[in-house]
Formats: structure tokens, C-alpha cells, sequence
């Protein structure tokens, strides 16, 4: 009898452990990219923009996000941070774009708003967190990109 209940309960660890296996195999991760900024209203102190990101599903299934955090970074320096907790849903195998609004301070731009105002363009990072509800359960995954923002032609 003992050993007939140690099989079912070896057997049950298994197939738990290969469905878990399976599904995180059948699971991708969604990529996040910087679209673009849109600036809402510049003042002598500051001002308020929207950073647009990208959101792309590579899955067969919808996923529904239900929070996503950010931090941007321009040449180097912490640009403004946030996160937004209301619900988007990404469709299968489709991208859809999302709105982050961002206050700042001209006393954290520095160098990097010289360097947009002389040349037009400057380096970016956008960090951040993004969670996912699918049919295999809730995932927090991180998101990290790079690139060059153009005042004339967007992200490069």
C-alpha cells in the first residue's frame, strides 16, 4: 500500500513539474520598444510629456496587462520614473501602443538637453517591468532598451 501511494504522489510531482515545463515553453515573453515622446506642455520650471512605447505579443493567445512600471533614462541621466496600473490587453501576434505620461524638471536635463538642443537628437534607455495575465497564469517580466531619439525623426 505504501508504495502504491509513494507511485501516485511521484507521479503527480511529475506530470505537475512537465505541465509546468510545458507551459513556460508554450509562453513568450511580450517586447517592450520606445516608440516615441510627445511633449504635452513645456514651463520655465519643466514640463509634462507622454513616452509611447511598443507593446508586441508573440503569443497564440491575448494577454492582458494589468500593470506596467518605467524609468527613462536620457544620456545617462535618471529622467523621470512612473508606473501605470490600468488595464491593456495586447492581442495575438499583434503590438499596440502605450501612453506613459512623465513630469520633469529642467534642473535634471543637463547635458542631455544641450545635446538635443545643439544636435537634434540623444541616446535613451527606458527600463521597467510589465505584467501579463495569459491562460498559464500571471508573469512579471523586465524590459530594457536602447536607442537614439531624433527630434526630426523619432526613435532610431
Amino acid at each position: 500500500m505504501r508504495k502504491a501511494i509513494a507511485f501516485v504522489v511521484v507521479a503527480a510531482i511529475v506530470t505537475a513539474v512537465g505541465c509546468k515545463s510545458l507551459a513556460s515553453r508554450a509562453f513568450e515573453e511580450p517586447v517592450v520598444t520606445f516608440r516615441d515622446v510627445r511633449i504635452n506642455g513645456l514651463g520655465l520650471t519643466g514640463g509634462s510629456l507622454d513616452i509611447n512605447l511598443s507593446v508586441y505579443n508573440p503569443n497564440g493567445f491575448n494577454l492582458d496587462a494589468t500593470r506596467l512600471t518605467y524609468k527613462l533614462w536620457v544620456d545617462s541621466v535618471e529622467f523621470g520614473t512612473g508606473a501605470i496600473d490600468k488595464r491593456f490587453t495586447v492581442q495575438e501576434k499583434d503590438s499596440t501602443i502605450v501612453s506613459l505620461p512623465l513630469s520633469f524638471n529642467w534642473s535634471g536635463v543637463g547635458s542631455a538637453g544641450r545635446e538635443i538642443m545643439n544636435t537634434g537628437s540623444v541616446n535613451y534607455r527606458v527600463t521597467g517591468d510589465i505584467t501579463v495575465r495569459s491562460p498559464i497564469g500571471n508573469h512579471t517580466l523586465p524590459y530594457d532598451r536602447t536607442g537614439r531619439f531624433s527630434t526630426l525623426g523619432g526613435n532610431r
